[in-house]
């Protein structure tokens, strides 16, 4: 069930004024960000009021209710969702099968969140480096030159090991 359109906010930080300032989505966007009620998405809580606290310190001296932290989580699913869309569209008429950074930077733009690119850029940047240190990892035991049993004894001997040191 839609939240009534008093209560659709979009959240921004504004470094400005230290704090979170909810803003009413316009008129021309508000149906976009109809929430759905959807309980199959969410974002996990606990990792939501950890961001929340580390923007919102408590010598900022503002609370930041459990009813807010849900909203927050709602109009954040409801984002994720609003931009995979459009990315997934973009996709489609590209006659691709999957959304690449490129779809979701279009997506962004097409929805006018430009401003938000240069951090999805930055992430997509960060995400590529990580891959590549586990490509790294996964070819280290690839270029051993052990086979599978050898790896697998070696891994039990190692086991066996620890658990002689932990008791």
């Amino acid at each position: 069930m839609p939240l009534a359109a008093s209560t659709r906010y979009w959240l921004k930080y504004d470094s400005g004024t230290l704090g979170l300032l909810f803003m009413s989505v316009s008129r021309s966007l508000a149906n976009n960000f109809c929430l759905t009620g959807n309980d199959d998405l969410s974002l996990p809580k606990a990792t939501v009021q950890k961001i929340v606290s580390e923007i919102l310190p408590p010598s900022a001296g503002v609370a930041f209710a459990k009813e807010a932290r849900d909203l927050l989580i709602e109009c954040c699913v409801e984002f994720i969702t609003l931009i995979s869309s459009e990315a997934n569209e973009i996709s489609e008429k590209e006659a691709k099968k999957t959304i690449a950074c490129d779809h979701i930077t279009k997506a962004l733009e097409q929805l006018g969140f430009t401003d938000m690119v240069p951090a999805v850029l930055e992430a997509a940047a960060e995400h590529k480096e990580v891959q590549k240190g586990r490509e790294k990892k996964a070819d280290k035991f690839a270029n051993s030159g052990m086979s599978m049993e050898e790896l697998a004894r070696l891994q039990e001997e190692q086991f066996a090991a620890a658990r002689e040191r932990h008791g």
